[in-house]
This record gives C-alpha cells, sequence and structure tokens, in this order.
C-alpha cells in the first residue's frame, strides 16, 4: 500500500479519465510526472548550497536518512545513458519490447546504482552543512560571552519636524559591560537639570532615547550619541531641522549644518520591540456573520525591509487564505476577515509576528453561535465535516455534532453530496444516521465532489453545515505504481508497474480483506489488489455469508466496485458475517479471497459517559474558568460541550458551539455579579453524553489579582528639603483592598530610581524630605494588597524642590468623579495641603473639552463645598477638569487637570431608593451588581464620608446596602452619596427633603404604632321593620381580637334590645336595635383590639341627622305594616314606548281576586285597555298621542278587606317636561333626512319622524342663523311630520338648511343644501307647478246651478240655470247625449254677464229626455257638467232617475 499522504488530486482537484491506462491518455500522466519532476527539481536547485551540484538537499534528519527507496523515490539529476546508435530514437511506443527484454533489466541495474551513488553523495553533503552549521553557532554564543567594546545595532535618524512639535531620537547600543550614553548638541553636553522639561532621556534594555520638547528653530542642530564603557566609545550622530510655518523666513539649518555628512554604516538588526496599540479582543458573532479581527502594533525601530510576518492560528493550527479567511497586513495592521462565519470558526485565534529576533503574539476567544434555525426547535448544523480514505467510487465523511441545550436530542443526520462546478444537491442516505461517520458510494471516478452534513430532531432539520473542499474519485495506489526516469532536464521516461507486469489473466487472488470500518448501520470492507495486478483495469464483487454458513451471497450483483474498498449496508444488527471477494478483468474473473472472519455487526464505540467533579473558579468581570475531570469511557473523543445556566432560572444556554478537547475552557460574555452554574457533556462520534452533575454556583466577579497603577500624582506642598505629594487611588483594586503604597523618587539626571519609604504607606499624602534644594525630581508610585505590588504608575512630570512662599493657596488635589449621567455629573476634591497667607474661602471649577485647550469656569461665584454638580453637559462629550482654591490673596494653583471623563451613563444605572422597613425604620438603599470580593459600599452625607453613627447605621448584605436613621428628624435633611470601590465609578445620591421625610416618618409611625385597617367605617342602616343596624368591617383579624360598643360614653352589652355580633372570619361587628326612638340620640362608637393593633370607629346622630334616621325608622316601620295588605311594589311611573305612546305603570302585589282595583284621572274614573297582571302585577294605562289636553292628576287605587292602598302621578310642570322631552329624544332618533316637496307656492322641506306634539323644541337654520315663521318662511307639522315651506324661492334662498329636535340634553339634526343642481331642480319644479294652479285657477268652470237631474212634466218649459266663471270670459256650449244641441226656438241658449249660461226648453216632450251637458271652456282650459232630464207625461208616476243614467224614451 501507498503511504498515507494527502494525494495530488486531492490539492488541485483537477478531473482525469477513467482509462489512463490506456495508449490515448498516457500522454497526460506523462505531462504530470514532467511537470512535477520539473517542479521538485527547481525547488531543489533554489535549496542547495552548491551551484555545481544539481542533486536535491535532504534534511540529515534520521528519519529521512533510513528512508527505503520503496517508500520515495529520491529527486536528483540522471546523466545521459550511454547507449549504441538507435538507443537515442527509441521513444516512439514501438520501443515497448524493449522494456521487456535484457536491455531492460541492465537499464534497470544502472538506475539502482546511480540511486545508490546519488544518495550517498547527498548524505555527506548534509552531513557536511549541518556540522557547519553547529561550528557556527558555537562561534558565536562564545562570541557573545566575550567582553566587547561598545556598538551601536541601530543608529540615530535624522528628522526634519515643524516649530512647537516634540521629536524623539532612538539608537540601539550593544557591549558588553553595558555602555552608559551621553547626549550632545553640536558637541556641547545637554545637562537635563538646567531645563527639565526641555529635555527627556530614557534607557530600556539597550534602547536610548532623547525626547525634545516644544522644538523650536535654537533647536535645529546635530545630536550626537556617545556610548562608552571599559572597553571603548561608539558615536552615532543625527541632524534636527526645525522649520517654521512661516514660508517667507528661511530656517537655521543652512548656517548651522556641516557641509558634508558622514554616510550611515548599515545597521545590523537583532531585535524589533512589538506594541500592541489596539489589540482584538473575545469576539462574538452568528453564523453568516462577517467578522474583522485586527491587530494594530508599534513597532521599534520600525524599518520598512525588515517588517515582522503576520501568522494566524485557530487552536494552533495556521489559518490559511481561502474563501473563508482572508489575511492582510499593512502600515503595522494585522487583520483577518472572516467574511462568512460557521462554527467550524469557533476557537482561539493568534496572532504571531515573526521577526528575527523572536515572536510576539496576542490570543483571543472567538465565538459563533448558531443562526436562526428554517423550523422551531430544530438542531443547529454540524460542523467540521471532513473526508478520508478516498478513491475511485466511494469515501468515509466524519463531522462533528452540534450542542443541543433547549432542543430536542439529534437523532440522525442526512449526508448531500453536489458533484463540483455544480449546484445539484443529492441526499445520500434514505434514513437518518446516528453515528457521526459515513461510507458515501456511488460516486463517479474522476469527478470532484462537494458534501455537507444536516442535522434532525423531532421538530426539524437544522440548517446545512459548511461544505467540504472538493474531492477527486481517484485511487491513491495508482499512482504509487507509476516511476519516472530523467535522462536530462528535457527527456524522462514514465514506466508504470502495469505496464512491467504486462497482461495478467486472469487476475490473481484479492489478499488481506478485512473490515476496515464497523458499525451497526454498515461495515466498510478493505483489501489489497492481487499481485501482479496487469495492466488491465480491475474490478471487484463481494459475496456474503452469515457466520457458520456455507451459502455465499452475492452483496454488489449490479454494480461492481472499483476500488479496494466496499461499504456493506443492509446487514443485522447483532449478527455476525464472513465476506470474500473476488477480482475481475477482461480476462475473467479471479479465485475468491480468503474469506474473513466472523465480523460482528455492531458499534465499536458507545456514547460516553459525562465528565465528574465539574467545577468553576474566577477570572475576570465578565468570564469563569470551568474545569472538569475527563470522562471514564469516552472511546474516539470528539470534545466537550459546556453549558451555562442563570441561578434561579432553568435557561441553559451553549457556551461553547464547537466541541473542546481539553478538560478546562473559559467560558465569556457573563454578567458581572451574578451567579452561574455550569455543566459539561462529553461527545463522540456515536452523539452526546448526559449532561454531568452541575457545578457549584459562582458569582461571576474578578480573580483577585495585584491592584492597577495610582494615577495623578500631585505635588501638594514644597519646602527647602521637602515635599508633599499626593496621588489617586487605583482604578481597579485588583478584588482586594488596597493594604499601601510604595513610593520611588529619583533626580532627572539620574538613570536609577530610589526607595522612598521602607514600610508602606497607608494614606494617599507623603511627605518625602532629604531632597537636594533647587534639584529636580520625578516620582513614582505602586500599590499593594494581598495580590501583590501592582505596576508602578507612570513617572511624574519633574517637580523642582523649592520653598512655596506665595499668599494664594497651592493646588487641590484627588478629584474624583462619580454619578456619571447622560448630561451630568458630580466632581469632588480634597483642600489643598498648602493654604497660602490666608484660609480657603472657596473653589472655583474649570471645564474644558478633551478636543479643545480652552478652559471655562463653570461657577460664577467660588462655592464654599469640595463638590459640585455640573449640568448641562453633552451626551457622548469627554471633558477635563480642574480645581482652584481661593483664599483672601486670590485664586491658588490649579490642580492637575483630570483625566477625560466620557457623558454617558452606566447601562442598568440604578439609583438609590427611600422605603420604610416592616419594622418601621427609615432607610436608603442601593444596590450594585458588579462588586467583587473588594468591594464596599461608602456612605457620604453632602460628599463627606459618615464617621458619627449616633444617628445612623449601615447595613451590607452582599449586593445591598442600606443607610438606616435611628431616630429621623429634621436635621437628617440634606444630599445622601454612595460609591462602591473596585467598579467602574458606580455611585449615586438622593436628596432627602422635607416633604418626603415627613411622609417617610407618617409611614413609619404607622408601622411602629399599627391601627387595624378598616374595610368600612362604622355606619347605619335601617331595616324593614324599623329596626336599626350599627356595622363595620375590619381587615383581616386574630381569633384573639376584641370589641366594645359604646354609646353616650356607656358600653352596651348584647342583649335583646342591642343585639352585638363580632365575626371575626370576616370581620363584620354589627349591633341591631330593635327600637330606634326619640331616646336613641347620641354618638355610636366601636373600639377594636387585635394584640398591639388598635382601632376604633363612631358615627354621630345627634340634630338632623339623628331626625333623618328617626324618620327613615319610622317611615320602614309604616312601610311594613303596609305591605301586610294589598299594596303598590312599585308606585306609579310614566315610560315612553317607542312608537312614542305614554304609559302610566305601576305594580301590585299581595292582591286576591277580591281586591278592587280603580284608575282615575282628575277623580274621573278612566278604564284601562288590560287589567293588572295577577301573575307579575303590572298595570299600566296607555295613552296614545299624547298632549296637553293629557295633563292632570292620575291615580289608582286598591282596596279589600285586609287594607287598602293609593298610588298617585301628577302628570303637570316637570313630570309634564320630561315626557315631553322623552318623546322628542325618541321622534329625534326616527327623523328622516330632510326631503324637498314643491308646491305652488313654493319649496317645501319636510322631514317624517314617529310622532310631532307641539310642545316638543324643533328649530329650522339657514346658513346657520335660526329662521321664525313668517309669510316667508312657514314652519308647520302634523303628528309625523315637520315642515318648512320656503314661499316663493328666490337666489338667496339657497344654502344650508338644518332641522333640529332638542330633548333638553341632546340635539337631532337633520340637513340639506339646497343650492347647485338640487335648488335649479326643485325651482324648475315650482314654476311648473305655479304655472298649473294659476291655470286652473282661471280656467273655464261651472261654478254652480244646475241640478244631477231633472224630472218635468210634458208640455212645461224646462230652464237649466249655472254660474260660469273664466278668465277670459269662456265660451259656453250646449250639448244633449254629447253632440251639439241645435239652437232654435224650442231650445234657447243665453249667457247674461260673461257669467250667468242658461239653457231654456219651450214645450218638452218625451224626446227631450236625456243627458246635457254645458262645456265651458277658455283659453287655459274647461269642464264639461251633465244633467239628466227626465220627461213623464201626465198622470204618470215621477220617474226615479240616476244620475248619469239616460232615461228611456216615453
Amino acid at each position: 500500500m501507498a503511504t498515507k499522504i494527502l494525494p495530488f488530486y486531492q490539492k488541485k482537484h483537477k478531473h482525469y479519465g477513467y482509462d489512463y491506462r490506456s495508449l490515448d491518455s498516457r500522454s497526460l500522466v506523462k505531462k504530470y510526472s514532467s511537470k512535477s519532476s520539473s517542479t521538485k527539481r527547481s525547488s531543489s536547485a533554489l535549496e542547495t548550497s552548491s551551484a555545481t551540484f544539481h542533486s536535491a538537499k535532504f534534511s540529515p534528519c534520521a528519519k529521512r536518512v533510513c528512508q527505503s527507496v520503496e517508500d520515495e523515490a529520491p529527486d536528483y539529476t540522471m546523466p545521459p545513458f550511454r547507449s549504441s546508435e538507435g538507443e537515442g530514437e527509441q521513444v516512439k511506443p514501438k520501443a515497448r519490447t524493449f522494456l521487456y527484454g535484457t536491455k531492460l533489466w541492465e537499464m534497470e541495474a544502472e538506475i539502482s546504482r546511480l540511486r545508490r551513488s546519488s544518495r550517498e553523495q547527498m548524505d555527506m553533503l548534509a552531513l557536511k552543512r549541518m556540522e557547519e552549521e553547529r561550528t557556527a553557532v558555537q562561534r558565536h554564543v562564545r562570541e557573545d560571552s566575550m567582553c566587547r567594546a561598545p556598538e551601536f545595532l541601530v543608529r540615530l535618524r535624522s528628522h526634519t519636524v515643524w516649530e512647537n512639535s516634540f521629536v524623539k531620537l532612538f539608537c540601539t547600543v550593544q557591549g558588553f559591560p553595558s555602555p552608559l550614553v551621553r547626549w550632545y548638541k553640536d558637541d556641547v553636553y545637554i545637562d537635563q537639570t538646567s531645563e527639565p522639561a526641555k529635555y527627556r532621556m530614557d534607557s530600556y534594555y539597550g534602547v536610548h532615547s532623547l525626547e525634545i520638547n516644544r522644538c523650536s528653530p535654537n533647536d535645529t542642530a546635530q545630536y550626537t550619541a556617545l556610548a562608552f564603557n571599559i572597553h571603548g566609545e561608539a558615536t552615532s550622530n543625527a541632524t534636527v531641522i526645525v522649520k517654521r510655518f512661516r514660508g517667507d523666513e528661511e530656517p537655521y539649518h543652512s548656517v548651522l549644518l556641516p557641509l558634508s555628512l558622514p554616510l550611515l554604516s548599515p545597521p545590523v538588526f537583532t531585535h524589533i520591540d512589538i506594541q500592541y496599540s489596539e489589540k482584538f479582543g473575545v469576539s462574538f458573532g452568528t453564523e453568516g456573520e462577517t467578522l474583522v479581527l485586527s491587530c494594530r502594533m508599534i513597532l521599534t525601530p520600525n524599518l520598512g525591509r525588515l517588517q515582522p510576518e503576520a501568522v494566524w492560528y485557530r487552536d494552533d493550527v495556521e489559518v490559511k487564505k481561502s474563501k473563508w479567511a482572508a489575511m492582510y497586513y499593512n502600515d503595522c495592521t494585522a487583520t483577518l476577515t472572516l467574511p462568512h462565519l460557521n462554527k467550524d470558526d469557533e476557537g482561539l485565534y493568534t496572532l504571531r509576528l515573526i521577526t528575527r529576533g523572536g515572536i510576539s503574539q496576542h490570543s483571543a476567544y472567538v465565538f459563533v453561535r448558531d443562526a436562526d434555525t428554517p423550523v422551531v426547535g430544530a438542531p443547529g448544523a454540524p460542523m467540521d465535516v471532513t473526508f478520508y480514505d478516498a478513491n475511485k467510487d466511494y469515501v468515509i465523511l466524519t463531522w462533528k455534532p452540534p450542542n443541543v441545550t433547549k432542543e430536542s436530542p439529534v437523532i440522525g443526520y442526512f449526508v448531500d453530496r453536489c458533484e463540483a462546478g455544480t449546484d445539484n444537491w443529492i441526499q445520500c442516505n434514505d434514513a437518518p444516521i446516528k453515528i457521526c461517520k459515513y461510507p458515501v458510494t456511488g460516486l463517479f471516478e474522476g469527478r470532484s465532489y462537494i458534501f455537507h452534513v444536516r442535522a434532525v430532531n423531532k421538530s426539524g432539520i437544522s440548517r446545512p453545515s459548511r461544505v467540504t473542499d472538493a474531492v477527486t474519485a481517484l485511487d491513491p495506489a495508482d499512482f504509487a505504481r507509476l516511476q519516472s526516469i530523467y535522462f536530462d532536464e528535457s527527456r524522462q521516461i514514465v514506466i508504470s508497474q502495469d505496464d512491467l507486469e504486462g497482461d495478467v489473466k486472469p487476475p490473481g487472488i484479492p489478499t488481506n480483506v478485512h473490515a476496515a470500518e464497523t458499525s451497526r448501520n454498515y461495515i466498510v470492507l478493505s483489501w489489497d489488489p492481487p499481485e501482479p495486478r496487469g495492466r488491465e483495469s480491475l474490478k471487484y464483487y463481494i459475496e456474503k455469508t452469515m457466520a457458520g454458513s456455507t451459502s455465499w451471497q452475492r452483496v454488489n450483483q449490479e454494480i461492481a466496485a472499483r476500488s479496494p474498498r466496499f461499504a456493506i449496508f443492509d446487514l443485522a444488527e447483532g449478527k455476525s458475517y464472513e465476506f470474500r471477494v473476488f477480482a475481475v478483468n477482461k480476462f475473467g474473473m479471479s479465485q475468491p479471497s480468503a474469506p474473513t472472519g466472523p465480523i460482528l455487526v455492531q458499534e465499536r464505540i458507545e456514547i460516553p459517559s459525562p465528565p465528574s467533579d465539574v467545577r468553576a473558579t474566577r477570572n475576570t468581570k465578565h468570564s469563569v474558568v470551568v474545569h472538569w475531570v475527563a470522562s471514564k469511557s469516552a472511546s474516539e473523543l470528539i470534545g466537550y460541550y459546556v453549558d451555562s445556566c442563570l441561578v434561579g432560572t432553568d435557561d441553559w444556554q451553549p457556551c461553547n458551539h464547537k466541541p473542546v478537547k481539553y478538560t478546562r475552557f473559559v467560558v465569556h460574555g457573563l454578567k458581572n455579579g451574578h451567579k452561574y452554574s455550569f455543566r459539561v457533556k462529553t461527545v463522540n462520534a456515536l452523539g452526546v453524553s448526559e449532561v454531568s452533575q452541575e457545578s457549584k454556583p459562582i458569582i461571576v466577579q474578578a480573580a483577585l489579582t495585584a491592584p492597577s497603577s495610582p494615577y495623578g500624582i500631585t505635588l501638594l506642598d514644597c519646602t527647602n528639603n521637602s515635599m508633599t505629594l499626593g496621588w489617586k487611588i487605583p482604578r481597579f483594586t485588583g478584588g482586594s483592598d488596597v493594604t499601601g503604597y510604595y513610593m520611588d523618587h529619583r533626580e532627572v539626571t539620574d538613570l536609577h530610581w530610589h526607595e522612598s519609604n521602607i514600610k508602606p504607606i497607608t494614606g494617599r499624602v507623603y511627605k518625602i524630605e532629604n531632597l537636594k534644594e533647587g534639584s529636580f525630581y520625578e516620582f513614582k508610585v505602586s500599590a499593594v494588597n494581598l495580590g501583590g505590588i501592582g505596576i508602578p504608575s507612570d513617572s511624574s512630570r519633574p517637580f523642582r524642590c523649592e520653598a512655596w512662599t506665595m499668599p494664594e493657596p497651592g493646588p487641590t488635589y484627588d478629584l474624583t468623579f462619580c454619578e456619571i449621567r447622560n448630561n451630568s455629573l458630580v466632581i469632588q476634591w480634597k483642600a489643598p495641603i498648602f493654604t497660602g497667607s490666608s484660609p480657603i474661602t472657596g473653589y472655583t471649577v474649570d471645564i474644558c473639552e478633551a478636543s479643545s485647550e480652552e478652559w471655562k469656569t463653570v461657577t460664577e461665584k467660588a462655592v464654599s463645598t469640595r463638590y459640585l454638580k455640573v449640568t448641562k453637559l453633552e451626551e457622548g462629550q469627554s471633558y477635563i477638569f480642574r480645581v482652584h482654591a481661593v483664599n483672601a490673596a486670590g485664586q491658588g494653583k490649579p490642580s492637575e487637570p483630570s483625566e477625560p471623563v466620557l457623558i454617558q451613563a452606566r447601562p442598568g444605572t440604578k439609583e438609590i431608593a427611600a422605603g420604610v422597613d416592616a419594622e418601621g425604620n427609615i432607610y436608603l438603599n442601593f444596590e450594585c451588581h458588579e462588586m467583587t470580593d473588594a468591594s464596599q459600599f461608602a456612605w457620604g452625607k453632602a460628599y463627606e464620608e459618615i464617621t458619627d453613627f449616633s444617628k445612623v447605621h449601615i447595613e451590607t448584605e452582599g449586593e445591598k446596602s442600606k443607610l438606616v436613621f435611628k431616630h429621623p428628624d429634621m436635621s437628617d435633611l440634606g444630599t445622601y452619596s454612595v460609591a462602591v470601590s473596585d467598579t467602574d465609578g458606580i455611585s449615586s445620591s438622593y436628596v432627602l427633603e422635607k416633604e418626603e421625610l415627613e411622609r417617610l416618618m407618617t409611614l413609619s409611625h404607622e408601622i411602629k404604632h399599627p391601627t387595624i385597617p378598616l374595610k368600612n367605617e362604622l355606619s347605619y342602616e335601617v331595616f324593614e321593620k324599623g329596626q336599626v343596624r350599627f356595622w363595620l368591617q375590619t381587615e383581616a383579624v386574630s381569633p384573639n381580637a376584641t370589641c366594645k360598643f359604646i354609646v353616650n360614653d356607656m358600653e352596651l352589652t348584647d342583649s335583646k334590645e342591642h343585639k352585638i355580633t363580632f365575626d371575626k372570619s370576616t370581620g363584620v361587628i354589627e349591633m341591631v336595635l330593635e327600637q330606634f326612638t326619640s331616646k336613641s340620640e347620641g354618638t355610636y362608637t366601636i373600639q377594636i383590639e387585635d394584640g398591639k393593633a388598635k382601632n376604633q370607629s363612631s358615627v354621630v346622630l345627634i340634630g338632623d341627622a339623628f331626625k333623618a334616621a328617626l324618620a327613615e325608622a319610622e317611615f320602614q316601620r309604616k312601610e311594613f305594616l303596609r305591605k301586610q295588605g294589598p299594596h303598590f311594589a312599585e308606585y306609579m311611573h310614566w315610560h315612553v314606548t317607542e312608537d312614542c305612546e305614554v304609559e302610566l305603570m305601576c305594580k301590585v302585589a299581595n292582591t286576591r281576586k277580591e281586591t278592587v282595583f280603580g284608575w282615575y284621572k282628575d277623580f274621573v274614573v278612566v278604564v284601562p285597555e288590560e287589567p293588572p297582571n295577577p301573575q307579575t302585577g303590572d298595570s299600566k294605562l296607555c295613552i296614545p298621542e299624547f298632549s296637553k289636553k293629557d295633563m292632570g292628576e292620575y291615580k289608582m287605587t286598591l282596596k279589600d278587606d285586609k287594607g287598602q292602598d293609593i298610588t298617585v302621578l301628577e302628570v303637570v310642570g316637570k313630570v309634564y317636561e320630561e315626557i315631553v322631552q322623552e318623546m322628542s329624544k325618541i321622534s329625534g332618533m326616527s327623523a328622516s333626512e330632510l326631503k324637498i316637496k314643491c308646491t305652488p307656492e313654493g319649496i317645501r322641506l319636510q322631514s317624517f319622524l314617529k310622532y310631532y306634539m307641539e310642545d316638543m323644541k324643533v328649530f329650522w337654520y339657514h346658513k346657520e342663523s335660526k329662521i321664525a315663521s313668517s309669510e316667508k318662511m312657514r314652519i308647520g307639522a302634523s303628528n309625523n311630520q315637520v315642515w318648512l315651506q320656503i314661499c316663493e324661492p328666490t337666489d338667496q334662498d339657497k344654502g344650508k338648511y338644518t332641522m333640529e329636535i332638542f330633548d333638553g340634553k341632546t340635539s337631532y339634526k337633520r340637513h340639506l343644501d339646497l343650492s347647485g343642481e338640487v335648488y335649479a331642480e326643485a325651482y324648475t319644479e315650482f314654476q311648473r307647478l305655479k304655472a298649473a294652479a294659476f291655470a286652473e285657477k282661471n280656467r273655464g268652470k261651472v261654478l254652480g246651478g244646475l241640478p244631477d237631474v231633472v224630472t218635468i212634466m210634458e208640455g212645461k218649459t224646462l230652464s237649466l240655470t249655472s254660474t260660469v266663471f273664466g278668465d277670459p270670459t269662456p265660451e259656453v256650449t250646449w250639448l244633449k247625449n254629447d253632440k251639439d244641441l241645435e239652437l232654435n226656438d224650442h231650445h234657447i241658449a243665453t249667457l247674461e254677464q260673461g257669467k250667468y249660461a242658461c239653457l231654456t226648453i219651450k214645450g218638452v216632450t218625451t224626446e227631450d229626455s236625456g243627458k246635457y251637458s254645458i262645456n265651458v271652456r277658455n283659453k287655459y282650459g274647461g269642464e264639461t257638467i251633465d244633467v239628466t232630464v227626465s220627461v213623464y207625461k201626465h198622470g204618470e208616476e215621477i220617474p226615479v232617475v240616476k244620475r248619469g243614467v239616460q232615461p228611456p224614451p216615453v
């Protein structure tokens, strides 16, 4: 078998054909071999030390020297073969026969000899070079240990700077003993004491520097560093040029610089100092996001040609550049970009900066959370999907399971594959596989594939994992059978072992058949190909049988295996099988291999046991270190998962989303001050173990460390030989109280620091003595606690030792800030040590924005206190403060400027709360969740620490602290503050004002002197028999509670006259007086006691109050007697129905059949439509169309032998008005919208409603103006209609009209806009009706005079006379039987005065009988009136003729 190295095809991902052994594709293999060999030889040529040798360079390690020829052919250059004529031409395919003859054996022997010779030469060269390197190292070590004169490794560099800026010159010197360095300016020694603020000289580990502050043109010069020791000296020069901003002034360097500068010798680099100015910290991301990690550094010296190499690592594995990671380094910044996060990216990231002098590195952990799942409750995606044992038609995948906390457990995984270059994903397994390993079969030889995995639980399927790198389906053993022989740089021979073996008919028997992978779901069978294999391609068939059986069954009947690996599925778990393999080529099938032994189908591994002894220890304010003991049974361990839970909840959260293999893990992202528990799970290929036992709860706090450095060193007082200094407390005490301080000092010209104190300084002000007058000194301070001595502070600025004699005060010191909110803060300071010539009278505070140099005074007048609340600050802005003390001589020295303070409230800031506890004590309470073991609550009044505990005491428990007032009074008013040490400035204050203190004292008195709370005060009620009940109800009382009833200072006891009861379960106390008389006047009191709690309640029944109670008692007594006979349960009242009918209603009770009912109105009997209902007792009298005539007194009476009763209702006055208003409400709600009706007189607006009566309040409005009834606007109504008549409308009558019905409370309005087209149509209709009415008025018509029927005796004279009208005078025409009547002497028609028409018939005969009509008509129209004439003969009966019926002829 070939050695297990990563084959080329898994690196390059190229596709190769199926039959590369064929003649058509052999050139492809030869081309690859040529390219590979050329690459190797070119690489070897670069590494060799000799230009004449072309052999490869080998490391002289034992493993490399002992490597066999069969393992790997060495790289070397083959000299040309000496052959006979024609040998050089045997490159064509016809020379194949040469390989099988004697010459082939000779050539192989020559090749073997040359290999041995080349290997011997290479080993000798390697050993020689190794000896030379060892000798060189020893020589360098000996030279380093020898004494030597100073030597500049890094020389000074010249600088050009602007005026008022600073410049710093560096150089690096080596020598033994360590040389001293002096600085010269234009060959003049620089004395630092002459101008202590001008120059600053430092020396650290051979790196020397000179800093020149606020450069001026006078600083333009040549500077020299002189290094010397006992063995000699050395110098280095540099020129500093200072330029002015004004371009019209010539700088001085033209005069001061020498004409020529000596050339600098090339620097000898040994060490680069790397300091990180910005570093990436612990980061949290979510799958799919982009994360950038960057580090910015300062290099000393920063040489462009000697930049460090930045290499990134994840869990100590180098991160290579790919589509998942991009690295960048430029301008002292190293950046790693993860463009698409996956849980595969979680781990410890390390940046290593590699230089020739060493390695500098920085590390931080990156956490990657699961992205939102496509289905709620689905698990997270698997991770780290990798492949191995790739072959022609299968590959084995492995992965890591996801961490599951709240989701249901993972039940299996789906594996998907996709051919490289496509987007067609195919699921490889039909059912979820439970183990984190799966052999993927069915691949096509020569094709490349990518894979991903999805997890499954009962809720759904997860997102897919990150895709794998592409893998090509090829057999690595095929390439191990190729050999390349190089004749020269351009010619080679590629020999395949298959070609040497020739045709094998049939193939040999496969050997070494065994199970490479076993699982309860599958077995991966592996074997060695037959030897010799032959040039023809091989396929394999596998057979199986149950252990102990001889019945063999073909496994892969349809698809033959092309690789010496095969995954067999569909096996019965727990059963044993035997297998054998057949090899097949085109010549036939081999004999079966030897059967394997019985192979049991079962899991080789088990689900691991959980870890034990989980414990957590403190680390930082937001992290905890979790330790555990490894699982005892965890075969094929993948790692561990850690979960955390906030104590008091059951919300377990994953701490890591990728398994870690070690038994210690730092959990980040926790909340400071909160208590957590932890648990651990073991992970292997079979899944996740049960959870371990929970760790003991731990509060997240920083571990005990040394304190940080003090800062803000200030000179407070100075004499001729002493200085008094002050400083600020370290920002972080390291988890323990600061127990003291150590101070060091030195003169500015001295390189060495001297101890200022032996014993720790307990305070933060220290006087150092025995100093030299006139000298400049620097100071630094270190703090100490139980964790040790912290790092010292930065050096103070130089202070000169000379006595202070000024009359003004010295500087204030120890500026501190608290209660930093979004727009304000409180600044505090301490009084100056040096007060000047007079006492301090006040203080002034200056403020300056951090980005500005302009100072402004905050206070207009000096404040007498040593604190000040500064308001109206800008949120997010940083400010600097300083404070001056003031005395009679004026304003003193300012304090040291404070550090910049960011005006922004801390998230979750809490304030002091005032309250009263259960014992009645008034307290101020403050709570802090970010405390450490060293944190303490410091309470103060007026920002001065409380030391007098005669009036208050402090109670602190855990994260809470109370300031309790012992005897509160008005002297306790003021501002109270609290600060928590060893935190990031957590503080608060509370102003206790008079009103608030009085409220708290009242509440305290109620708690200390409790009263029994009452649900109801003492009250009374009158029963129906005239009894009076006095009662009250308390809150819950104990069974021992007692009560007393006191009336007019006399205690009453339970008796028949006054029954007293106390129900302690409900708290009801009552007393019932059977007889409430005029003697019952007085004060009634109940006194209650329940342990210490007391209470009482009284009710006063004197004067009018007693008279009212007595009258009510007598009334109830009479009512009781009345109700013994027939009576009214409900007295008469009125009701208006939806149809606007008024009903007078009452309800009777205790009636019988003999009971007589009577209804009366104004003493007149009224009979109702329905008698009283005997079942319900309801009785009513209905009044339809209610109006004023229905006003009066209504009465109903009841009477029988048991008694009588009467009810009266006067429907007058207010009652009548209320009925009208209720009817107005119903009518107003039912009123229809206004409609238009045109008449000959004008336009009428009308609305229909249920009922209208004259006392309803109906108003009309035109354009918001109320309309009064007039000839122009006529207002009218009927029973179910109201209207407004607009007579002879004009354009002025256009507009909005409103009808309003008012019921005394609400207005009901209806509107109509009479304008535009609406008005035009109505006006047109009005004109039409008006014209029709005029025509009707003036048309011809018969006003009267004609009878309907006329009966006359024959021979008489008939005269038909009528009055006609018409303007103009109408024409009159007479008709007989609807035909014009012919006028003659017999029929004579006349018209007198134009209005009297007469028809005279002389000597009527029976022929004159018939229907006569008069037609009157003018230009406006007319009408026809009929008269029936009947003529009878003398002696006959007068006939009866009906109107309109023509009489029969005689």
